[in-house]
């Protein structure tokens, strides 16, 4: 058994200690047992916790829909709202829309995908955003109520401290009282952090991995000032990197409205609130700050693909006349092979790039490597900010500690719908007339 299936199971067990066993206690604790109205008010909180967490377990985070990757409407929906690039997940093998990332763990790509979250076992994305958020709100509300029974509680305990033991609780119900108001006052601790940062997202309309891509971006940005605003890429082309805002930011009002499905204040609290419709997460309004040609994330130098393979100039590797004496259908399998190995003709990742630098400098006897990397310079891998995959942000995060599909998002990521997809979409467009 994986710990990851013990998540969802260890969250319930944590909600009940913390909620229900505290108030068993209560009931043998002076100053007196809870009042009715505050056992009505707790539990109703609980409700609402308990709902807004199994939705957020049970909700599907979202699929792009076939009709997506054949070219409807929908599609052109998406590029207008989401720049003019139209990106193709070759996994899926469909097209994927703006703000859409493959996720490693649901094996597919899921509509604005903020991360995926280990404690529910699913996406937050498009749709199951606001039942996260609502599930984070009541969980910090109801550890606010909880420690505030059992601090009144505590504070009498310690007026009388200086009474008999006898007439007081019981080495059993101190550890437990003490065992819940410590692992209620971390939690609250953690989930308040996160609830924060989740409401800040919400209103600068930004996902968690948009963050990180922000992040990026401005070191990209920071770092391309010092080569005059170029940075390699792969075939030693320049990379042109210059300051994008980002699009998605539409105002704090409209940003609550489309992360929360609606503009309904009410219905942004009520546990049994509609998820969001798929179709609204295809496309997104954009700000209009940046030219439309624009998409994000912006350029990256190592996630861009080889445009002419190494040793394709070279005569030996020709292939012409090498199949001369093969037969129809012996040439039409080798041709296949060589369009299965060249499909995705992608960069060296960066490890594999800097031992190769490394093995050939030792060759050369040439210590540069080493000071580079003693001073953090270009030659690093711990100081390299220039646009490697293995980058991590502030707080030390890569993309798939996120849950992307690190693969997937820097290799196995065209920019172009396939020839064959746009010949069938033709097809079926000439059929339809």
């Amino acid at each position: 058994m994986e710990l990851s299936s013990l998540s969802v199971p260890s969250v319930y067990l944590l909600i009940s200690f913390l909620a229900y066993s505290s108030q068993w206690l209560c009931l043998y604790l002076e100053p007196h047992p809870l009042e009715r109205k505050h056992v009505i008010r707790l539990n109703v909180i609980l409700v609402c916790l308990l709902i807004s967490y199994t939705r957020s377990i049970y909700t599907n985070p979202g699929q792009i829909p076939k009709k997506l990757g054949d070219g409807s409407e929908d599609v052109q929906a998406g590029r207008k709202t989401g720049g003019n690039r139209q990106r193709w997940c070759r996994k899926c093998d469909a097209v994927k829309p703006p703000r859409a990332h493959h996720c490693k763990e649901c094996k597919r790509c899921i509509p604005k995908m903020d991360h995926h979250c280990p404690w529910t076992s699913n996406c937050v994305s498009h749709t199951t955003f606001p039942h996260f958020l609502r599930f984070l709100f009541y969980a910090v509300v109801s550890m606010i109520y909880v420690a505030s029974c059992l601090w009144t509680r505590c504070v009498f305990l310690w007026e009388n401290r200086h009474l008999p033991s006898y007439l007081g609780p019981s080495a059993f119900q101190l550890a437990h009282l003490f065992l819940l108001f410590v692992i209620n006052l971390v939690t609250l601790f953690a989930l308040s952090i996160l609830l924060i940062r989740n409401i800040w997202c919400l209103a600068v309309n930004t996902t968690t991995i948009e963050g990180w891509e922000i992040e990026r971006h401005e070191k990209l940005v920071q770092r391309a000032k010092y080569f005059g605003g170029y940075l390699d890429g792969p075939d030693g082309i320049k990379v042109r990197i210059q300051k994008q805002e980002f699009p998605y930011d539409i105002g704090i009002w409209q940003n609550f409205k489309q992360g929360m499905g609606t503009g309904n204040i009410v219905a942004w609290l009520w546990p049994l609130s509609a998820t969001p419709p798929i179709e609204t997460g295809l496309g997104f309004e954009t700000n209009g700050f940046e030219d439309p040609s624009l998409s994000w994330p912006p350029p990256d130098p190592d996630r861009l693909q080889r445009r002419v393979p190494h040793g394709s100039d070279k005569s030996e590797a020709a292939f012409t006349y090498r199949d001369a004496n093969l037969s129809a259908e012996e040439t039409l399998a080798a041709f296949r092979r060589r369009q299965e190995a060249d499909m995705v003709r992608r960069r060296k990742p960066f490890v594999q790039r800097v031992e190769a630098q490394v093995a050939l400098e030792k060759d050369n006897e040439e210590d540069e490597y080493a000071s580079d990397r003693s001073e953090g310079g270009e030659g690093s891998v711990e100081g390299s900010e220039s646009g490697e995959e293995g980058w991590k942000n502030s707080e030390g995060e890569r993309l798939r500690d996120f849950g992307v599909d690190e693969d997937v998002e820097f290799y196995d990521e065209d920019e172009d719908v396939p020839l064959s997809k746009l010949l069938a979409r033709k097809m079926r467009a000439t059929a339809t007339q």
